[in-house]
């Protein structure tokens, strides 16, 4: 190719001549070694050198002594301050004016201190380049030009698509093509996937979207053929290395040596292809090749680093299970370290008194047999204190173990009701409390559904923790009917009964509330230490009446304002209540 160029830089000398411009080494901008000059701190040229002045026709020595504002056409000297001791770079490019045509580039300046004064040494890094309106240019001297931009635009981005995609369009555009499709390159003799298509309205390619050597043989020629190949078919095979009457053009882009990816154009006539250079085609395929590189290691690189980010998170999540483990692992350890502690209390406590009142006997301490009989009842007492602590040991570990049994069966409310004041209401007006039942008036029996001595059992627990927090006033047992209709274990029930245990006891803490149904938790080791038990209680009746398809549910407003207790037990069927 050859482009005129001047004799001169001057810009009052307008002949021109034809010099031969070596297109093979700098028609890619980003080959052109940069432009060096030095320049004063007002901005006057002191040197100038180019390595290929010659070649585009420029004298440097004649711009020393000139303004950059000649050199360069939209320079401003205002936009740059060369009293500052920094560095300074163009984000916008500038331009150098030929006769014959304008050089493209990017300036920097860096400032130097010298014997003869403060300087700056800068450098003008050319990107593109362009010959003058009204300079004569063969059609593909205008493609050539283009693909220059092409190898530009592509190596400024790290996206796969966006390079397959950009790369196929331009060179479509560029070479005026029915259709192009880019193809990923793998592995020897494995297909081609189509990564990127461009094709015309009334044209579509008819490829598919994948080519296997099998079916196109004539791609195996183009990958021992390290220039682009123009044939006339491309799913027979290939002898000679170019077909000139051809239609396509079939071009491998390369990473140091390596395939990467395989370009295919369909051009609407055989002659489409003449006048281009092929060596040029050769050197974009090559840099669009060191593009799909670069972008497939940012991709592996990103892939990595995605990983090691995962990997970490995954590391922070383990680590953060593992604390919370040996934290809930160390808690539950105090709490059944406390348990024990206190459990072992509560034991002895019976079996001392059991000791005690029959040795008491067995020792004929007893004055009479009125006294004798008070014994043999204090030790009876103490022994069945003992087997409900032992039951609730028992029915604990069974149900951690997950073998608790509960049998279902229909259980009348009142006869629940009656049996739990006969064991509680003593209790509670030995203590000088209020003991209220309150149950809904229905012409029939409220019938649920439920185990009756888990159900029996519950109640007492519930019932024996009011009383035992209660000092002074009242203890109320109720029962709410709830019509509305409920699943459990597939089977539809017409509702539940919400029983009630209320209190104006000591109340519980808003804070502590959360740990009243922790196994082998309780709320507060003195308070247990004071009223004895061993904290199960609430834990154990949770789980039964969970088992049986009801919840339980605690509230209290806090210190001192007593406490309720609920829990809902299906009905089995619906009674009709008394207006």
């Amino acid at each position: 190719m050859r482009i005129p160029s001047p004799q001169t830089l001057s810009q009052t000398d307008s002949q021109t001549e034809d010099a031969a411009f070596p297109a093979s080494a700098y028609l890619l901008p980003e080959t052109l070694p940069p432009l060096l000059f030095v320049v004063d701190e007002s901005g006057y040229l002191q040197s100038l050198e180019w390595s290929v002045a010659e070649e585009f026709g420029v004298q440097p020595t004649s711009w020393v002594g000139r303004s950059l504002e000649q050199l360069l056409s939209n320079f401003n000297a205002l936009d740059i301050d060369f009293q500052a001791d920094v560095p300074v770079s163009t984000a916008d490019p500038w331009q150098m004016q030929f006769p014959s045509g304008q050089l493209t580039g990017v300036v920097q300046l860096c400032p130097l201190s010298l014997d003869s004064g403060r300087s700056w040494m800068g450098a003008f890094k050319v990107i593109d380049w362009s010959p003058a309106v009204g300079v004569a240019q063969a059609p593909y001297q205008i493609a050539e030009r283009q693909l220059t931009r092409l190898t530009w635009s592509i190596r400024r981005t790290l996206d796969l698509e966006t390079i397959w995609q950009q790369t196929v369009e331009e060179l479509a555009a560029i070479l005026v093509v029915e259709w192009g499709i880019f193809c990923a390159y793998e592995a020897p003799n494995q297909p081609l996937p189509v990564m990127a298509k461009v094709q015309t309205a009334a044209v579509e390619c008819p490829l598919g979207e994948t080519l296997s050597f099998s079916d196109y043989p004539s791609l195996s020629a183009v990958l021992r053929n390290p220039q682009p190949l123009v044939l006339a078919a491309i799913d027979q095979a290939v002898e000679n290395a170019a077909i000139a009457d051809g239609t396509y053009l079939v071009a491998a882009t390369r990473h140091l040596g390596e395939i990467n990816g395989v370009i295919i154009l369909k051009s609407p006539n055989a002659t489409g292809w003449q006048g281009l250079d092929m060596s040029l085609l050769q050197a974009v395929m090559e840099q669009v090749g060191t593009a799909i590189a670069h972008a497939h290691l940012f991709r592996d690189a990103q892939g990595l680093a995605d990983e090691l980010q995962a990997a970490n998170q995954r590391l922070r999540q383990k680590h953060h299970e593992l604390e919370e483990a040996r934290r809930l692992a160390e808690e539950a350890s105090r709490l059944k370290s406390e348990f024990l502690a206190n459990t072992s209390h509560e034991l002895r406590t019976p079996l001392n008194g059991m000791i005690g009142f029959l040795r008491l006997i067995l020792d004929g301490m007893a004055d009479d047999p009125q006294e004798q009989d008070e014994f043999l009842q204090e030790a009876h007492k103490s022994a069945i204190h003992l087997l409900n602590l032992i039951n609730d040991v028992l029915d604990i570990a069974k149900i951690e173990a997950g073998k608790m049994q509960i049998d279902m069966s229909q259980v009348k409310l009142s006869e629940l009701f009656a049996n739990v004041e006969n064991f509680t209401r003593p209790q509670a007006e030995r203590k000088g409390l209020r003991f209220e039942i309150q149950q809904p008036l229905t012409h029939d029996e409220i019938i649920i559904n439920g185990n009756y001595q888990r159900l029996l059992q519950v109640m007492l627990n519930l019932i024996g923790n009011a009383i035992k927090f209660t000092h002074e006033g009242h203890i109320t047992i109720s029962a709410e009917i709830k019509s509305q209709k409920v699943q459990f274990k597939d089977q539809e029930w017409p509702g539940t009964v919400k029983v009630s245990v209320a209190d104006s006891g000591i109340g519980v803490s808003l804070e502590k509330q959360d740990r009243l149904f922790q196994t082998f938790s309780q709320v507060d080791g003195e308070r247990t230490r004071q009223y004895g038990g061993t904290g199960l209680g609430l834990a154990i009746s949770q789980r039964l009446i969970e088992a049986m398809g009801g919840v339980v549910q605690f509230i209290s407003m806090g210190e001192g304002l007593g406490s309720t207790v609920t829990f809902t037990t299906l009905l089995y069927q619906e009674p009709v209540l008394i207006e």
